[in-house]
C-alpha cells in the first residue's frame, strides 16, 4: 500500500508539474488551451549569461544539451535494437514452423515410399509379364481386360505416387534453403542487436557520467533547464498557431488508448522494456494501444512507417506524435495540447507539451 501510495504521490507531482506547463483545462477533450506557465520558475532566476558551471567549465547548459543528445542518440540505437529485436523472434518463428514442415516432409516421403515398395511387389508377384505374354497365357480373356484395366489404374497410381514423391523432395529441398536464408538473417538481426545494445549501454554510461559530476545543487538546476527549454519550445510551437485547429475527438479505442498510457504516469524508463513495470518510448504507446485491442509496430520507426499519417490539423488523442528527422521518439496525444510519453533513462513516464520536441509527423494506429 505503501508503494501504491508513493507512485501516486509521484504521479500526482509529475502531473502537476505538467499541468504548469501545459495550463490544459482538460484531458483528451480536445478543447482550446492556454499559453504555458513556466514550470518552477525562481523568483530571481539565474542571469542567462552566468549559469551555474559544469563538469569540464561548460555551462549547465551546454551539460544539459551533451546529455540530451547523447540520450537521444541512445533513443536511436534503443529503436534499432527494439527492430532487430523483433525480426530475431519473427525470423526464429519461421525457422521452427520451417523445421516442422521438414519433419512433416520426411514423414511423408517415408509413406510414399512405403506404398511405393508395395507396388513393386505387387508387380513382382504378377511376374512382370508384358501384356500381350499375359493375355496368350490366360484361360479368361474378359478376366484378362479387367485385370488390364486394374493394372492401368495401378500404373496411374504408381505415377502419381512418383510425382507427389517428387514435389515432396523438392519441397524439401527448398524448406533446406529457406532454412539457410533464415539463419543467416537471424545472425544479422544478432548482431545488429549486439552493436546497437552497445551503443546504448555507451551512450547512457556517458550521459550519465556527465550528471554524475554534477553537484546536489547542479542536478535541481539541470532539472529546471529541462522544464525551461520544454516550455521554451512548446510555447514556441503554440505561438505558430499549430494548435488553432486541433479539436478531434478521442475515439473509444483511442481513449482506453490514453487511460492505459497515463495510468503508467511516474513508472521509470527503461530501454527496450514493454511494461508493465518500466517502458520505452514506443513500448508505452505499442502497449497502450495494445490495451486499446489493437496491435501496432513496436518501434517509432516502423510506427511512423507503416501507420496511416495524419495532418496536425486532425489530430485527435490516442493518436502518435513521431519526433525528431530519425523517428527515435514517440509519444501519444492526449489532448489540449499535451502528449505522454517515456522521456529517456533517469525519467520516468510524464505528460508534456506535444511541441516540446521536433515534431516529424502524426500517425493514427486506428484509421
Amino acid at each position: 500500500m505503501g508503494s501504491v501510495r508513493r507512485r501516486r504521490g509521484a504521479s500526482s507531482l509529475v502531473l502537476l508539474c505538467a499541468m504548469a506547463v501545459l495550463t490544459a483545462p482538460g484531458l483528451a477533450t480536445g478543447t482550446a488551451h492556454a499559453a504555458p506557465a513556466v514550470p518552477g520558475a525562481p523568483a530571481t532566476p539565474a542571469a542567462p549569461g552566468a549559469p551555474l558551471p559544469g563538469p569540464g567549465g561548460k555551462s549547465l547548459e551546454q551539460v544539459r544539451k551533451d546529455i540530451e543528445e547523447l540520450y537521444r542518440q541512445a533513443g536511436a540505437a534503443t529503436d534499432a535494437y527494439n527492430l532487430a529485436e523483433a525480426e530475431t523472434k519473427a525470423q526464429s518463428d519461421k525457422i521452427v514452423e520451417i523445421a516442422n514442415l521438414i519433419v512433416a516432409g520426411k514423414e511423408r516421403i517415408a509413406t510414399l515410399k512405403s506404398r511405393a515398395g508395395a507396388a513393386a511387389r505387387a508387380q513382382y508377384r504378377s511376374g512382370g509379364l508384358p501384356p500381350g505374354a499375359r493375355l496368350a497365357l490366360s484361360e479368361d480373356p474378359n478376366q484378362f481386360l479387367d485385370g488390364a484395366d486394374r493394372l492401368r489404374q495401378g500404373e496411374k497410381a504408381a505415377s502419381d505416387l512418383l510425382s507427389e514423391l517428387d514435389r515432396t523432395q523438392t519441397d524439401l529441398q527448398r524448406y533446406a534453403e529457406e532454412a539457410s536464408e533464415r539463419w543467416q538473417k537471424l545472425e544479422t538481426n544478432r548482431v545488429k542487436q549486439e552493436d546497437s545494445k552497445k551503443q546504448i549501454e555507451e551512450k547512457i554510461k556517458a550521459a550519465e557520467e556527465l550528471e554524475s559530476k554534477l553537484e546536489a545543487e547542479e542536478k535541481a538546476r539541470l532539472i529546471q533547464l529541462e522544464q525551461e527549454a520544454q516550455y521554451r519550445a512548446q510555447t514556441a510551437w503554440l505561438s505558430t498557431g499549430a494548435m488553432k485547429d486541433v479539436n478531434g475527438k478521442a475515439t473509444d479505442a483511442g481513449k482506453h488508448a490514453v487511460q492505459f498510457a497515463t495510468a503508467q504516469m511516474g513508472k521509470p524508463y527503461k530501454w527496450g522494456a514493454v511494461g508493465p513495470d518500466s517502458f520505452d518510448c514506443s513500448g508505452l504507446t505499442s502497449q497502450a494501444w495494445r490495451a486499446a485491442g489493437r496491435g501496432i509496430p513496436r518501434t517509432s520507426q516502423e510506427q511512423l512507417r507503416l501507420l496511416p499519417k495524419v495532418a496536425l490539423k486532425d489530430m485527435r488523442p490516442g493518436d502518435l506524435i513521431i519526433y525528431f528527422d530519425d523517428a527515435s521518439h514517440v509519444g501519444m496525444y492526449v489532448g489540449d495540447g499535451a502528449m505522454v510519453h517515456a522521456p529517456r533513462p533517469g525519467r520516468n513516464v510524464t505528460l508534456a507539451g506535444a511541441g516540446s520536441m521536433p515534431i516529424k509527423a502524426v500517425v493514427r494506429p486506428d484509421a
